[in-house]
């Protein structure tokens, strides 16, 4: 299994919405190394939701539950989406500025690609996070 960080604005897509709708793809990814991220993304993958520009924390987890195919957002082969369904909210929101400030976070790639929308994040990350949100 694999782990990811999947950035939403909340004011264009939010946690609660995605409880609301219990499923979405995960659309409008034009970032050639986000996209990649989404085509090495397996079925059962975990991956933190994470509110950008607002709020600014890691809010929840979600399961990749289907494999990338095209978005159909755009007639452009090149653009492809995953579905997520959400796992759990996260007892405790980990803010930015918290990641930051934890030293075995530093190589992690918010913090080294901050504008990528779609990012992995490694098992040691995965755990430490999960720690943090008193999970």
């Amino acid at each position: 299994m694999a782990y990811w960080l999947l950035k939403s604005e909340p004011f264009k897509y939010s946690w609660d919405q995605l409880v609301k709708d219990k499923r979405t793809h995960w659309d409008g990814v034009r970032n050639y190394a986000a996209r990649n991220n989404l085509r090495a993304m397996k079925k059962g993958d975990l991956a933190f939701f994470y509110h950008s520009n607002e709020g600014v924390e890691i809010v929840g987890i979600v399961k990749i539950c289907k494999e990338h195919y095209q978005d159909p957002t755009t007639t452009e082969t090149a653009w492809v989406v995953v579905d997520v369904s959400p796992v759990k909210k996260l007892k405790r929101t980990i803010p930015l500025s918290e990641i930051k400030a934890e030293k075995k976070l530093q190589n992690m790639a918010l913090l080294k690609q901050s504008r990528l929308s779609v990012q992995p994040v490694t098992a040691e990350e995965w755990e430490i996070i999960l720690q943090l949100a008193d999970q």
